[in-house]
């Protein structure tokens, strides 16, 4: 027991002679032949090295490695594009600003096409509370009488529709919007077709598009809503036609 100790304790000390080359040694570290490892263990090493969380404590986070992947990938389209065009990257920037400037130009054209009402914010023809064609025409002769045109004429088209609905020329429903509508009313009274939907246009115009209407324009719809309200629907005309005695003399 005493001897295997002894032989313990001598093998270690020889070992560390060898690695701290201590004088008087036969032979120091730089003598032997080198140490070398495997190169799979030694990749493992490596790896397992890295794996650890202080290695990765300063990468960039998902979002930026996804970041940075996008923006690679748009300069690469980039630098393909204007290799492509005509000019190089003076070409490219070319053809953007003629990009611009037309849709600047179409945006000035058509204006600013949202949804909803640029005075009461209803996207339907009527709001909520139900009015009356006459409660709808004193409202819009209030509005033109004040210069405000847009809210005059679609005021003026609301009683038109509902007038039309008292009438029981077109079914009340709900949601119906001015093209619907002049569409129906238009096969009641036929005589006004063309006026009818150039009227569910100029409403949407302003309801829709946010165009500003002019005094011209209320006052065709006022007119049109008098020449609806007095003219015969094509029912009766053919009721009266199919009447005993009736029909072309």
């Amino acid at each position: 027991m005493t001897g295997d100790t002894e032989r313990s304790t001598a093998a270690r000390e020889s070992l560390s002679a060898m690695r701290s080359g201590t004088p008087g040694d036969p032979a120091g570290p730089g003598d032997g032949p080198p140490v070398t490892v495997p190169r799979l263990p030694a990749r493992e090493a490596a790896e397992d090295e890295l794996s650890k969380p202080v290695y990765q404590e300063d990468d960039p986070g998902l979002l930026w490695r996804l970041f940075d992947w996008v923006w690679e990938r748009i300069g690469d389209l980039l630098a393909l594009t204007a290799g492509a065009a005509p000019g190089g990257w003076v070409g490219l920037l070319a053809v953007a600003l003629l990009a611009v400037l037309l849709l600047v130009a179409l945006r000035l054209r058509l204006g600013p096409l949202r949804r909803g009402s640029r005075t009461d914010g209803h996207g339907d023809l009527f709001g909520d509370r139900p009015r009356t064609a006459a409660d709808h025409r004193a409202a819009a002769e209030r509005y033109a009488a004040t210069g405000q045109w847009s809210e005059a004429l679609q005021e003026r088209m609301r009683a038109l529709v509902r007038s039309l609905e008292e009438r029981a020329l077109l079914d009340p429903r709900p949601g119906r919007t001015a093209d619907e509508a002049a569409d129906e009313a238009a096969r009641v009274l036929p005589r006004h077709t063309a006026a009818l939907r150039a009227a569910a246009l100029a409403f949407d115009e302003v309801t829709y598009a946010a165009r500003p209407a002019d005094r011209a324009a209320y006052l065709g719809l006022r007119d049109l809503d008098e020449a609806v309200r007095h003219s015969r629907p094509r029912l009766d005309e053919e009721r009266a036609g199919a009447a005993p005695g009736g029909g072309a003399a």
